[in-house]
């Protein structure tokens, strides 16, 4: 047992300097994803429909899936051609507005509409609970007691009267 724990550790010492070798060209620099048409039509939006790039067939949609095979085929990785998206059709091609800027209200206002909403519904249930809880506190202190025979009798020919 222990020596294929050791056979083991010296085949990962022997396999680890290789792998690190063919993810990363230049040391200290993270590796850089290979771009791929999937990964990027999930990212951007076709601007004469509206919808994601993955689910839109129009020709504006096909001449924005080639832009982005010709930019594969150079290269690039996907911020760049994601860049050069934006650059071309502007930042409504882009499927989440960035974070900054105007744009950053549509990260921020639902937000605070839920927080808001949240507070709200809090206080109106507090008052709620409040409101129901006095009621009940002052019909016990009224000492109110239960009607004798006589007086439901005339409460009951009075409600009669009323059609009630």
């Amino acid at each position: 047992m222990r020596s294929a724990f050791t056979a083991l550790a010296i085949a990962a010492a022997l396999l680890l300097p290789t792998t690190a070798l063919a993810t990363s060209a230049t040391p200290g620099t993270p590796p850089q994803a290979q771009a791929n048409l999937p990964d990027i039509e999930d990212q951007v939006m076709c601007p004469v429909c509206g919808t994601a790039l993955n689910l839109s067939f129009s020709p504006q949609a096909d001449r924005e899936r080639a832009f982005i095979r010709h930019e594969i085929a150079q290269g690039k990785t996907e911020n760049e051609i994601i860049d050069d998206l934006v650059a071309q059709y502007g930042t409504s091609v882009l499927a989440e507005p960035p974070k900054s800027g105007f744009d950053l209200t549509a990260w921020l206002v639902p937000g605070i509409a839920i927080i808001i909403a949240a507070i709200a519904i809090g206080f109106g249930l507090r008052r709620w609970r409040r409101a129901g809880r006095t009621c009940e506190e002052k019909a016990a202190t009224n000492g109110d007691e239960p009607l004798d025979s006589e007086e439901r009798e005339r409460l009951d020919s009075d409600l009669a009267r009323y059609d009630l």
